[in-house]
């Protein structure tokens, strides 16, 4: 439990926090908010505990130390802020402005570009999915898919990520005929190649780079609150009701990552990390496929806790059936 004293002590805070902004309403809301949030990260948890299990010490508590005020107030305060400004072509503070004293136009002018937003976050979390597919590795899940002539082949390939990149990307533009989507989705690609890269050069002793790293797990973080910020506004219009709902999430979520690294569930629970990834691909899918139709976060949540409930089981199977 002690993982998780600090995830209680700023719930505690938020929720007093929310009663003053909205009284008991506004802390129902948080609670659901709260709810959404994990459960449509809950899958981050794994794969951020994959990333921070190789980088040191120091950088491990500045995750949580430096990494909660960004996640709670720069993810889910600034940076949509930031995508509405770029995507509507306003200022900045115009922007912040329309956040906090008109909520309803923001969230109309957050919906006009919510495509841009699916189709970035969605091509990232792509990436995430392609990088670790294609990785060598001993340990395969589904070996149908993992361990096949063709997959042995093609992971030799070093252009074989962004190639698949590429093709999906070309493929969703011809579908959309809409030159912004292009920009978002090749931004998307051309940000995580760019992390990669830092990241194997500063590298050293198989210990990753902490400051690429962690730039990393913010971008990766941001991607997967997508999907929850724009589902908010269902529950609230006040900004700050939603961002203290979904930044609580974001902290148990992290309290959960560093459990999962100084508890060695990763190597305890083998497949873990193979269904969160799986889970990330099916995120990604939705994504492209809301700039088409719409999708309930219930089915994104549900989808992302099945993976992640399969490799658990299966974990548990191997781990039995080898005493």
């Amino acid at each position: 439990m002690k993982y998780f004293y600090s995830s209680f002590i700023l719930t505690f805070l938020g929720l007093v926090a929310a009663y003053f902004l909205g009284g008991f309403i506004a802390v129902y809301i948080c609670i659901l908010l709260i709810i959404l949030e994990v459960s449509l990260s809950f899958d981050n948890a794994v794969v951020n505990a994959r990333v921070l299990r190789g980088m040191s010490a120091a950088w491990q508590r500045r995750f949580i130390i430096y990494g909660i005020p960004i996640a709670v107030f720069g993810m889910r305060f600034l940076f949509p802020i930031l995508i509405v400004s770029i995507a509507a072509d306003m200022q900045m503070i115009q922007t912040l402005n329309l956040a906090l004293n008109n909520p309803d136009e923001y969230h109309n002018a957050l919906s006009n570009n919510k495509n841009q937003i699916y189709i970035f976050g969605g091509a990232f979390l792509l990436m995430v999915f392609l990088s670790f597919f294609f990785e060598e590795r001993e340990i395969k899940w589904i070996g149908i898919l993992e361990d096949n002539y063709l997959i042995k082949i093609l992971t030799k390939s070093k252009n074989i990520i962004l190639s698949i990149a590429i093709l999906a990307g070309i493929v969703l533009i011809a579908l959309t005929q809409n030159p912004t989507y292009a920009i978002a989705y090749f931004s998307a690609v051309l940000l995580h190649l760019g992390l990669e890269m830092f990241d194997e050069m500063f590298s050293t002793s198989g210990v990753k780079s902490g400051i690429m790293g962690f730039l990393y797990l913010e971008v990766l973080d941001a991607s997967f609150s997508f999907d929850g910020v724009i589902g908010a506004f269902a529950m609230s219009q006040d900004i700050f009701i939603i961002m203290i709902g979904l930044g609580i999430g974001a902290m148990f979520v992290r309290s959960l990552t560093i459990y999962m690294v100084r508890q060695k569930i990763l190597e305890s629970f083998i497949y873990l990390e193979h269904g969160a990834h799986y889970a990330i691909l099916a995120l990604a899918i939705i994504m492209f496929i809301k700039v088409f139709h719409e999708v309930s976060e219930i089915i994104t949540g549900t989808t992302s806790l099945i993976f992640i409930a399969l490799a658990f089981i299966h974990s548990l199977y191997k781990r039995k059936s080898h005493g």
